[in-house]
């Protein structure tokens, strides 16, 4: 018979084999290359108004939810607060598009951080 130790510690590897544990906040807070501006400006650059939005006049704030994987990598996005389906879609397709970041660390050591940014699309 498996020691019960043996069986935690089997399907623990498995877990985080698959997702590392997420942190909210971190001593060193994931940073995106180049800081803020450099984020704000890559958006800017990468958004594609929806069409469907545009001839509806549709405009607004969307926050987009995901995590700085430990390799600094963008993953586990979702919508923290939509406006409408195209741009709640587009706004997850630019920041999938995002660069590797700098990850943030826990005591030095590399970790998984949640990250909310706003995406505003604003009709000109």
């Amino acid at each position: 018979s498996k020691d019960l130790g043996e069986v935690v510690a089997v399907a623990y590897g498995e877990q985080t084999a698959k997702q590392d544990p997420i942190f909210n906040i971190v001593e060193d807070m994931p940073e995106y290359p180049g800081g803020e501006l450099a984020l704000r400006k890559f958006i800017a650059w990468a958004i594609k108004y929806p069409q469907a939005a545009l001839d509806n006049g549709i405009q607004g704030k969307v926050y987009v939810n995901f995590v700085v994987e430990k390799d600094g990598s963008v993953g586990r996005m979702k919508i923290a607060r939509g406006v409408d389906p195209s741009l709640d879609r587009e706004a997850l397709r630019v920041v999938g598009s995002l660069p590797k970041w700098i990850p943030g660390k826990q005591k030095g050591i590399p970790v998984a951080v949640s990250y909310t940014v706003p995406i505003n699309f604003v009709l000109q």
